[in-house]
């Protein structure tokens, strides 16, 4: 476009064609050779960044070795083996040292990082941190225990990438409301979690560090967005990490994982200090949440984080702390359930998850009802895929700018940048074969 607007005015003023074509193709070299300066300059930031998480990993390795060669006697396995509420226990008695299940799972989180690339950074401070909580006056209900954060939720001194080159120059302040609250109920937060480019996608890839594999099938992703969360804590490297979802991102990578995830009620816990690639989504709320072995790990989690410090630290947080008179009642219940919405086609494993449920809770005396959700296509297509994507797909394909796209990424990316009336004749022509693909391709028309 540019060498021809060139061409036109030089036409019009009669330039001499040779020393037009010379100019022209100055201007030619000069955007390749721009093109290329661009590139490389991300490619060194991209070199930097997985430089310094080597040398993370190598300085968490040594600080490892350095323990095991101190305290030789540890039982690794038995320490990993423990739930969390007996290994909370254990930490609060005083059986077990907040210096031995650190460093135990230091280990083990370097064994799982090798096999399936889960780690974005390790946070050497963790270190820090295990000496103030034994110099605090009261044990929080998470005492010692280590956790693992996904990508984007901030901590001090360390970057909140989301899988995208315009954030590595970003290093974050202050700790995020979340982690101040992990902390000072005793937690350890030591390790942060890979994820997909962008943080949209339900694989687990980007650029800089790679895919992230699932642990029990290399073959097979993690799920995403909270992938490398997933992916930690089934290979047994953590035994609580805070993930974050909008559309299923800790939903899916617990079900591909074999967890226990909650996406609690949006700004049940405060999102404040936790990034976001696009900004103005208002009306799809993400959520930070758990992500563990088993139901208790998370209720003992939400119970520590739902305290006054929480409250106090954002005031938009409603004030309404862990009901453990509810969670610990024995009562029968009233269960709705559903084994198909009639929007998604249900595999026959997930069908058959809902099943063995349904009969292991009448077999516990509650009550199941079956129901069918109502409207589940207008809200997908009205209230949740046109609402993501009024502008289009706009403000997300901005956050590619001056980026690579992931490979996993680029259909959707394309899909973006198709124009506007192109997506509506598409939707238009898909909508008899594939009716969801062409709601997803509306969407990305706009809104009006």
């Amino acid at each position: 476009m540019i060498q021809h607007q060139l061409m036109q005015v030089l036409l019009e003023r009669k330039v001499d064609p040779s020393a037009a074509l010379a100019l022209l193709c100055g201007s030619a070299a000069a955007m390749v050779v721009w093109k290329w300066l661009v590139k490389r300059q991300i490619q060194k930031k991209m070199e930097e960044a997985r430089r310094t998480q080597d040398e993370g990993v190598k300085k968490m390795a040594k600080a490892v070795q350095q323990f095991r060669e101190q305290v030789p006697s540890v039982q690794t396995d038995a320490i990993l083996s423990l739930p969390l509420l007996e290994l909370a226990e254990r930490l609060q008695g005083g059986s077990l040292s907040p210096k031995t299940v650190l460093y135990t799972y230091l280990e083990k989180a370097l064994e799982v990082t090798q096999q399936t690339n889960c780690l974005r950074h390790f946070i050497p401070e963790c270190e820090e941190q295990l000496q103030e909580i034994q110099q605090q006056r009261e044990k929080g209900l998470l005492y010692g225990i280590p956790i693992s954060i996904k990508d984007h939720i901030g901590h001090k001194g360390h970057l909140s990438t989301c899988g995208l080159v315009q954030c590595l120059g970003t290093v974050v302040q202050e700790d995020s409301i979340l982690v101040k609250v992990l902390k000072r109920q005793g937690a350890i937060p030591f390790a942060m979690t890979n994820v997909p480019q962008s943080l949209f996608n339900y694989d687990c890839s980007n650029p800089i560090f790679g895919q992230t594999l699932n642990p029990f099938n290399h073959q097979k992703s993690p799920g995403g967005s909270s992938g490398g969360e997933g992916a930690l804590i089934a290979g047994g490297g953590s035994i609580l990490g805070i993930g974050s979802d909008i559309g299923g991102s800790i939903r899916l990578p617990s079900s591909f994982c074999g967890l226990c995830g909650l996406k609690p009620t949006a700004e049940r816990l405060s999102l404040s200090g936790a990034s976001s690639p696009v900004s103005g989504i208002l009306a799809v709320p993400c959520a930070l949440g758990p992500m563990a072995r088993d139901v208790d790990s998370l209720a003992l989690c939400m119970k520590a984080l739902l305290c006054q410090e929480m409250f106090q630290l954002d005031p938009t947080v409603p004030p309404i702390p862990f009901n453990e008179e509810v969670y610990s009642s024995s009562a029968p219940l009233r269960v709705g359930y559903y084994d198909t919405d009639g929007y998604f086609p249900l595999p026959p494993c997930m069908r058959r998850a809902v099943q063995e449920t349904r009969e292991a809770l009448q077999a516990a005396r509650h009550q199941l009802v079956p129901f069918s959700p109502p409207g589940i296509h207008y809200v997908m297509t009205e209230l949740f895929l046109k609402t993501f994507f009024a502008d289009g797909g706009r403000a997300w394909l901005d956050v590619f700018t001056g980026d690579i796209v992931d490979p996993n990424l680029k259909s959707q990316v394309n899909c973006c940048k198709i124009p506007r009336l192109g997506k509506k004749l598409l939707a238009l022509i898909l909508k008899p074969l594939f009716p969801r693909l062409a709601d997803y391709l509306s969407a990305l028309g706009g809104m009006r």
